[in-house]
Protein backbone atom coordinates (compact mmCIF):
# COMPACT_ATOMS: atom_id res chain seq x y z
CA UNK A 1 0.00 0.00 0.00
CA UNK A 2 1.44 3.40 -0.99
CA UNK A 3 1.80 6.21 1.54
CA UNK A 4 -1.10 8.08 -0.07
CA UNK A 5 -3.35 5.01 -0.03
CA UNK A 6 -2.43 4.55 3.63
CA UNK A 7 -3.66 8.08 4.44
CA UNK A 8 -7.13 7.14 3.13
CA UNK A 9 -7.20 3.54 4.40
CA UNK A 10 -10.06 4.19 6.86
CA UNK A 11 -12.43 5.54 4.18
CA UNK A 12 -11.29 4.17 0.80
CA UNK A 13 -12.58 1.05 -0.96
CA UNK A 14 -10.52 -2.06 -0.25
CA UNK A 15 -7.71 -2.51 -2.75
CA UNK A 16 -7.09 -5.74 -4.60
CA UNK A 17 -4.23 -6.81 -2.33
CA UNK A 18 -6.62 -7.09 0.64
CA UNK A 19 -9.69 -8.16 -1.33
CA UNK A 20 -9.49 -11.93 -0.77
CA UNK A 21 -8.91 -11.75 3.00
CA UNK A 22 -11.81 -9.29 3.44
CA UNK A 23 -14.09 -11.49 1.32
CA UNK A 24 -13.05 -14.57 3.29
CA UNK A 25 -14.20 -12.87 6.49
CA UNK A 26 -17.39 -11.49 4.91
CA UNK A 27 -18.78 -14.87 3.80
CA UNK A 28 -18.59 -16.13 7.42
CA UNK A 29 -20.68 -13.23 8.76
CA UNK A 30 -24.16 -14.38 9.95
CA UNK A 31 -25.70 -11.03 8.92
CA UNK A 32 -24.30 -11.30 5.40
CA UNK A 33 -25.48 -14.92 5.07
CA UNK A 34 -28.95 -13.93 6.31
CA UNK A 35 -29.15 -11.15 3.69
CA UNK A 36 -28.01 -13.48 0.91
CA UNK A 37 -30.55 -16.13 1.94
CA UNK A 38 -33.22 -13.43 1.89
CA UNK A 39 -32.52 -12.42 -1.71
CA UNK A 40 -31.92 -15.81 -3.37
CA UNK A 41 -32.99 -19.47 -3.03
CA UNK A 42 -31.11 -21.01 -0.05
CA UNK A 43 -29.99 -24.00 -2.14
CA UNK A 44 -28.04 -21.59 -4.40
CA UNK A 45 -26.12 -19.95 -1.54
CA UNK A 46 -23.25 -22.50 -1.15
CA UNK A 47 -22.36 -22.15 -4.86
CA UNK A 48 -22.36 -18.34 -4.52
CA UNK A 49 -20.06 -18.51 -1.47
CA UNK A 50 -17.71 -20.79 -3.38
CA UNK A 51 -17.68 -18.35 -6.30
CA UNK A 52 -17.01 -15.38 -4.01
CA UNK A 53 -14.01 -17.16 -2.51
CA UNK A 54 -12.51 -17.60 -6.00
CA UNK A 55 -12.58 -13.84 -6.69
CA UNK A 56 -9.47 -11.80 -5.94
CA UNK A 57 -10.27 -8.28 -7.16
CA UNK A 58 -12.99 -5.65 -7.37
CA UNK A 59 -13.27 -5.76 -11.16
CA UNK A 60 -14.15 -9.46 -11.20
CA UNK A 61 -16.48 -9.03 -8.21
CA UNK A 62 -18.44 -6.29 -9.98
CA UNK A 63 -18.58 -8.08 -13.33
CA UNK A 64 -19.17 -11.66 -12.14
CA UNK A 65 -21.36 -11.05 -9.06
CA UNK A 66 -22.79 -7.54 -8.88
CA UNK A 67 -23.60 -7.17 -12.60
CA UNK A 68 -25.91 -10.23 -12.75
CA UNK A 69 -27.35 -9.44 -9.30
CA UNK A 70 -28.28 -5.89 -10.36
CA UNK A 71 -29.69 -7.17 -13.66
CA UNK A 72 -31.90 -9.57 -11.67
CA UNK A 73 -32.98 -6.72 -9.38
CA UNK A 74 -33.71 -4.46 -12.37
CA UNK A 75 -35.75 -7.21 -14.05
CA UNK A 76 -37.85 -7.97 -10.96
CA UNK A 77 -38.34 -4.47 -9.51
CA UNK A 78 -38.35 -2.08 -12.50
CA UNK A 79 -39.95 -1.68 -15.92
CA UNK A 80 -36.51 -0.97 -17.33
CA UNK A 81 -33.45 1.19 -16.66
CA UNK A 82 -32.40 3.68 -19.34
CA UNK A 83 -29.36 5.94 -19.71
CA UNK A 84 -29.31 9.16 -21.75
CA UNK A 85 -26.56 11.66 -22.55
CA UNK A 86 -23.84 9.05 -23.12
CA UNK A 87 -22.35 11.38 -25.76
CA UNK A 88 -21.17 13.64 -22.92
CA UNK A 89 -18.83 10.94 -21.56
CA UNK A 90 -15.20 11.15 -22.63
CA UNK A 91 -13.38 7.87 -21.86
CA UNK A 92 -10.15 9.74 -21.15
CA UNK A 93 -11.72 11.85 -18.37
CA UNK A 94 -12.63 10.83 -14.81
CA UNK A 95 -15.79 12.52 -13.51
CA UNK A 96 -17.53 13.39 -10.29
CA UNK A 97 -21.10 12.31 -11.04
CA UNK A 98 -23.26 14.51 -8.82
CA UNK A 99 -26.91 13.46 -8.72
CA UNK A 100 -30.21 13.98 -7.03
CA UNK A 101 -30.98 11.26 -4.49
CA UNK A 102 -34.03 9.00 -4.78
CA UNK A 103 -33.08 5.60 -3.35
CA UNK A 104 -30.67 5.00 -0.47
CA UNK A 105 -28.95 2.03 -2.12
CA UNK A 106 -29.90 1.88 -5.77
CA UNK A 107 -29.16 5.35 -7.20
CA UNK A 108 -25.44 4.66 -7.57
CA UNK A 109 -25.89 0.90 -8.07
CA UNK A 110 -28.29 1.28 -11.00
CA UNK A 111 -26.15 4.04 -12.53
CA UNK A 112 -23.18 1.67 -12.39
CA UNK A 113 -25.38 -1.06 -13.89
CA UNK A 114 -26.15 1.28 -16.80
CA UNK A 115 -22.38 1.84 -17.23
CA UNK A 116 -21.60 -1.89 -17.04
CA UNK A 117 -24.15 -2.59 -19.78
CA UNK A 118 -22.32 -0.20 -22.10
CA UNK A 119 -18.84 -1.36 -21.14
CA UNK A 120 -17.98 1.88 -19.33
CA UNK A 121 -15.94 1.84 -16.10
CA UNK A 122 -18.00 1.95 -12.91
CA UNK A 123 -17.55 4.81 -10.45
CA UNK A 124 -16.51 4.75 -6.83
CA UNK A 125 -19.49 5.55 -4.61
CA UNK A 126 -19.78 7.88 -1.60
CA UNK A 127 -21.80 6.29 1.22
CA UNK A 128 -22.60 7.76 4.63
CA UNK A 129 -21.35 5.83 7.65
CA UNK A 130 -24.83 6.25 9.19
CA UNK A 131 -25.98 3.49 6.79
CA UNK A 132 -23.17 1.12 7.77
CA UNK A 133 -25.06 -0.19 10.79
CA UNK A 134 -23.16 -3.50 10.86
CA UNK A 135 -19.47 -4.20 10.26
CA UNK A 136 -20.30 -6.65 7.46
CA UNK A 137 -22.16 -3.90 5.53
CA UNK A 138 -19.07 -1.70 5.83
CA UNK A 139 -16.95 -4.55 4.40
CA UNK A 140 -19.41 -5.36 1.61
CA UNK A 141 -19.68 -1.80 0.29
CA UNK A 142 -15.90 -1.24 0.44
CA UNK A 143 -15.36 -4.46 -1.50
CA UNK A 144 -17.76 -2.95 -4.07
CA UNK A 145 -15.87 0.34 -4.72
CA UNK A 146 -17.56 2.49 -2.04
CA UNK A 147 -15.79 5.09 0.08
CA UNK A 148 -17.02 6.31 3.44
CA UNK A 149 -18.47 9.73 4.28
CA UNK A 150 -18.13 10.19 8.05
CA UNK A 151 -21.19 11.87 9.55
CA UNK A 152 -22.47 12.68 13.05
CA UNK A 153 -19.01 13.69 14.27
CA UNK A 154 -18.00 16.52 16.57
CA UNK A 155 -17.02 19.88 15.10
CA UNK A 156 -13.24 19.31 15.05
CA UNK A 157 -13.57 15.69 13.88
CA UNK A 158 -16.10 16.81 11.26
CA UNK A 159 -13.66 19.34 9.79
CA UNK A 160 -10.86 16.77 9.64
CA UNK A 161 -13.23 14.24 8.03
CA UNK A 162 -14.33 16.82 5.42
CA UNK A 163 -10.67 17.63 4.58
CA UNK A 164 -9.84 13.95 4.14
CA UNK A 165 -12.96 13.27 2.08
CA UNK A 166 -12.24 16.21 -0.22
CA UNK A 167 -8.63 15.13 -0.61
CA UNK A 168 -9.72 11.57 -1.40
CA UNK A 169 -12.15 12.67 -4.14
CA UNK A 170 -9.45 14.84 -5.78
CA UNK A 171 -7.00 11.93 -5.44
CA UNK A 172 -9.50 9.60 -7.16
CA UNK A 173 -10.01 11.91 -10.12
CA UNK A 174 -6.44 13.13 -10.60
CA UNK A 175 -4.26 10.19 -9.55
CA UNK A 176 -6.32 7.00 -9.46
CA UNK A 177 -8.21 8.09 -12.60
CA UNK A 178 -11.42 6.74 -11.11
CA UNK A 179 -14.77 8.49 -11.46
CA UNK A 180 -16.81 8.98 -8.28
CA UNK A 181 -20.52 9.25 -7.49
CA UNK A 182 -21.88 11.55 -4.82
CA UNK A 183 -25.39 12.82 -4.08
CA UNK A 184 -26.01 16.56 -4.27
CA UNK A 185 -27.08 16.65 -0.61
CA UNK A 186 -26.90 14.60 2.56
CA UNK A 187 -29.90 12.27 2.63
CA UNK A 188 -32.80 12.20 0.21
CA UNK A 189 -35.13 15.12 -0.47
CA UNK A 190 -38.26 13.65 1.11
CA UNK A 191 -40.54 15.84 -1.04
CA UNK A 192 -38.50 15.12 -4.22
CA UNK A 193 -37.59 18.79 -4.59
CA UNK A 194 -33.88 18.39 -5.25
CA UNK A 195 -31.41 21.17 -4.44
CA UNK A 196 -27.64 21.03 -4.05
CA UNK A 197 -26.23 21.73 -0.59
CA UNK A 198 -23.69 24.53 -0.68
CA UNK A 199 -21.86 22.87 2.24
CA UNK A 200 -21.23 19.83 0.01
CA UNK A 201 -19.66 22.02 -2.69
CA UNK A 202 -17.51 23.77 -0.09
CA UNK A 203 -16.32 20.35 1.08
CA UNK A 204 -15.40 19.39 -2.49
CA UNK A 205 -13.34 22.59 -2.79
CA UNK A 206 -11.29 22.15 0.38
CA UNK A 207 -8.67 20.14 -1.55
CA UNK A 208 -7.20 21.08 -4.91
CA UNK A 209 -5.18 23.90 -6.37
CA UNK A 210 -6.01 27.59 -6.77
CA UNK A 211 -9.25 29.54 -6.15
CA UNK A 212 -12.62 27.92 -5.38
CA UNK A 213 -13.77 27.63 -9.01
CA UNK A 214 -10.47 26.03 -10.09
CA UNK A 215 -10.76 23.43 -7.33
CA UNK A 216 -14.26 22.57 -8.51
CA UNK A 217 -13.14 22.38 -12.16
CA UNK A 218 -10.38 19.99 -11.13
CA UNK A 219 -12.86 17.21 -10.27
CA UNK A 220 -15.00 17.46 -13.44
CA UNK A 221 -18.49 17.76 -11.96
CA UNK A 222 -21.08 16.12 -14.21
CA UNK A 223 -24.69 16.58 -13.03
CA UNK A 224 -26.82 13.46 -13.52
CA UNK A 225 -30.60 13.53 -13.25
CA UNK A 226 -32.29 10.45 -11.73
CA UNK A 227 -35.99 9.77 -12.31
CA UNK A 228 -38.00 6.90 -10.80
CA UNK A 229 -41.57 6.37 -11.98
CA UNK A 230 -42.67 5.05 -8.59
CA UNK A 231 -41.01 5.56 -5.22
CA UNK A 232 -41.58 2.43 -3.09
CA UNK A 233 -40.82 4.54 -0.01
CA UNK A 234 -43.44 7.19 -0.81
CA UNK A 235 -45.81 6.08 1.97
CA UNK A 236 -42.92 5.87 4.47
CA UNK A 237 -41.88 9.43 3.62
CA UNK A 238 -45.48 10.63 4.02
CA UNK A 239 -45.65 8.80 7.36
CA UNK A 240 -42.47 10.60 8.45
CA UNK A 241 -43.96 13.97 7.43
CA UNK A 242 -47.01 13.26 9.61
CA UNK A 243 -44.93 12.05 12.57
CA UNK A 244 -42.83 15.23 12.39
CA UNK A 245 -46.02 17.26 12.20
CA UNK A 246 -47.29 15.55 15.33
CA UNK A 247 -43.91 15.79 17.07
CA UNK A 248 -41.36 18.28 15.63
CA UNK A 249 -38.59 16.43 17.54
CA UNK A 250 -39.33 13.06 15.92
CA UNK A 251 -36.19 11.27 14.67
CA UNK A 252 -36.14 8.08 12.60
CA UNK A 253 -34.60 5.01 14.20
CA UNK A 254 -31.90 2.77 12.77
CA UNK A 255 -34.63 0.18 12.20
CA UNK A 256 -36.59 2.76 10.14
CA UNK A 257 -33.52 3.34 7.94
CA UNK A 258 -33.00 -0.39 7.42
CA UNK A 259 -36.66 -0.87 6.50
CA UNK A 260 -36.44 2.05 4.02
CA UNK A 261 -33.35 0.47 2.46
CA UNK A 262 -35.08 -2.91 2.17
CA UNK A 263 -38.28 -1.40 0.75
CA UNK A 264 -36.39 0.66 -1.84
CA UNK A 265 -34.29 -2.34 -2.81
CA UNK A 266 -36.98 -4.97 -3.22
CA UNK A 267 -40.25 -3.19 -4.15
CA UNK A 268 -41.44 -2.05 -7.59
CA UNK A 269 -40.05 1.20 -9.01
CA UNK A 270 -41.50 1.26 -12.54
CA UNK A 271 -39.29 2.98 -15.12
CA UNK A 272 -35.91 4.33 -14.00
CA UNK A 273 -33.99 6.86 -16.09
CA UNK A 274 -30.53 8.38 -15.71
CA UNK A 275 -29.73 11.47 -17.80
CA UNK A 276 -26.09 12.50 -18.03
CA UNK A 277 -25.52 16.21 -18.72
CA UNK A 278 -22.34 18.04 -19.83
CA UNK A 279 -19.76 18.61 -17.10
CA UNK A 280 -20.04 22.17 -15.85
CA UNK A 281 -16.39 23.22 -16.45
CA UNK A 282 -17.14 25.26 -19.59
CA UNK A 283 -19.86 27.20 -17.72
CA UNK A 284 -17.43 27.81 -14.88
CA UNK A 285 -14.91 29.14 -17.41
CA UNK A 286 -17.50 31.66 -18.58
CA UNK A 287 -18.15 33.11 -15.14
CA UNK A 288 -14.52 33.41 -14.09
CA UNK A 289 -13.71 33.33 -10.38
CA UNK A 290 -15.61 34.65 -7.36
CA UNK A 291 -13.75 36.31 -4.52
CA UNK A 292 -16.50 35.20 -2.16
CA UNK A 293 -16.61 31.40 -1.69
CA UNK A 294 -20.20 31.53 -0.45
CA UNK A 295 -21.34 33.22 -3.66
CA UNK A 296 -19.24 30.81 -5.72
CA UNK A 297 -20.78 27.77 -4.01
CA UNK A 298 -24.26 29.20 -4.51
CA UNK A 299 -23.62 29.76 -8.22
CA UNK A 300 -22.17 26.28 -8.75
CA UNK A 301 -25.17 24.81 -6.90
CA UNK A 302 -27.53 26.68 -9.23
CA UNK A 303 -25.73 25.30 -12.30
CA UNK A 304 -26.05 21.75 -10.95
CA UNK A 305 -29.71 22.19 -9.97
CA UNK A 306 -30.60 23.64 -13.33
CA UNK A 307 -28.94 20.74 -15.18
CA UNK A 308 -30.66 18.14 -13.01
CA UNK A 309 -34.10 19.78 -13.09
CA UNK A 310 -34.06 20.29 -16.86
CA UNK A 311 -33.16 16.66 -17.40
CA UNK A 312 -35.84 14.92 -15.32
CA UNK A 313 -37.79 12.23 -17.14
CA UNK A 314 -41.43 13.15 -16.47
CA UNK A 315 -43.87 10.23 -16.22
CA UNK A 316 -47.67 10.14 -16.33
CA UNK A 317 -47.80 9.91 -12.53
CA UNK A 318 -45.99 13.27 -12.26
CA UNK A 319 -48.45 15.02 -14.59
CA UNK A 320 -51.42 13.49 -12.77
CA UNK A 321 -50.06 14.43 -9.33
CA UNK A 322 -49.48 18.02 -10.48
CA UNK A 323 -53.04 18.34 -11.83
CA UNK A 324 -54.58 16.76 -8.72
CA UNK A 325 -52.51 18.94 -6.40
CA UNK A 326 -53.46 22.16 -8.19
CA UNK A 327 -57.02 21.09 -9.12
CA UNK A 328 -56.33 21.73 -12.80
CA UNK A 329 -56.38 19.86 -16.09
CA UNK A 330 -53.30 21.64 -17.42
CA UNK A 331 -51.57 18.37 -18.38
CA UNK A 332 -54.63 16.24 -19.13
CA UNK A 333 -53.38 15.64 -22.69
CA UNK A 334 -50.47 13.69 -21.16
CA UNK A 335 -52.66 10.92 -19.67
CA UNK A 336 -56.03 9.20 -20.05
CA UNK A 337 -58.94 9.40 -17.56
CA UNK A 338 -58.37 5.68 -16.90
CA UNK A 339 -54.73 6.29 -16.02
CA UNK A 340 -55.73 9.14 -13.70
CA UNK A 341 -58.14 6.80 -11.91
CA UNK A 342 -55.45 4.09 -11.67
CA UNK A 343 -52.89 6.50 -10.21
CA UNK A 344 -55.42 8.00 -7.78
CA UNK A 345 -56.15 4.48 -6.54
CA UNK A 346 -52.39 3.82 -6.24
CA UNK A 347 -51.94 6.93 -4.07
CA UNK A 348 -54.80 5.90 -1.78
CA UNK A 349 -53.50 2.35 -1.44
CA UNK A 350 -50.07 3.66 -0.48
CA UNK A 351 -51.63 5.96 2.13
CA UNK A 352 -53.56 2.98 3.53
CA UNK A 353 -50.18 1.40 4.38
CA UNK A 354 -49.36 4.17 6.88
CA UNK A 355 -49.58 2.30 10.18
CA UNK A 356 -50.10 5.10 12.70
CA UNK A 357 -52.85 5.17 15.35
CA UNK A 358 -55.81 7.55 15.25
CA UNK A 359 -55.22 9.20 11.88
CA UNK A 360 -57.84 11.94 11.55
CA UNK A 361 -59.57 12.98 8.32
CA UNK A 362 -57.54 16.20 8.41
CA UNK A 363 -54.28 14.24 8.78
CA UNK A 364 -55.28 11.94 5.94
CA UNK A 365 -55.80 15.01 3.76
CA UNK A 366 -52.39 16.33 4.83
CA UNK A 367 -50.76 13.03 3.81
CA UNK A 368 -52.64 13.11 0.51
CA UNK A 369 -51.28 16.61 -0.20
CA UNK A 370 -47.73 15.53 0.69
CA UNK A 371 -47.99 12.46 -1.55
CA UNK A 372 -49.09 14.63 -4.48
CA UNK A 373 -46.38 17.20 -3.73
CA UNK A 374 -43.71 14.49 -3.79
CA UNK A 375 -44.71 13.34 -7.26
CA UNK A 376 -45.49 16.82 -8.62
CA UNK A 377 -42.21 18.49 -7.59
CA UNK A 378 -39.98 17.07 -10.36
CA UNK A 379 -42.38 18.47 -12.97
CA UNK A 380 -42.69 21.76 -11.10
CA UNK A 381 -38.89 22.17 -10.90
CA UNK A 382 -38.43 21.17 -14.52
CA UNK A 383 -40.95 23.80 -15.65
CA UNK A 384 -39.31 26.44 -13.48
CA UNK A 385 -35.82 25.69 -14.84
CA UNK A 386 -36.99 25.65 -18.47
CA UNK A 387 -38.96 28.87 -18.14
CA UNK A 388 -36.80 30.76 -15.68
CA UNK A 389 -33.21 30.06 -16.66
CA UNK A 390 -30.94 30.19 -13.63
CA UNK A 391 -32.95 29.42 -10.51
Amino acid sequence: MSQQENIFSDIAPYNDSEFHSKMKNLVKEPGFLHAVNYTMPPEDVPALIEELLQINNTYDFQHQIMFPFLEMLAKTTTSGITLGGVKYLNPSISYTFITNHRDIVLDASFLNLAFLRKGFPTSEVAIGNNLLVFDWINDLVRLNKSFIVKRNTGLREGLEAAKKLSAYIHYCILEKHESVWIAQREGRAKDSSDHTQESLLKMLAIAGQGPFIDKIKEINLMPVSISYEYDPNDYLKVKEFLMKRRDPNFKKSQRDDLFSMETGLLQFKGKVHFQLTPRINSKLDQIGDFRDNNKAAKHVGCLIDQAIHRSYEIFEINYIAFDLLHATDRFSRKYTPEKKEEITEYFNKQLDKVDLPDITAEEREYMWQMMLTMYANPLKNKLKSLLGGME
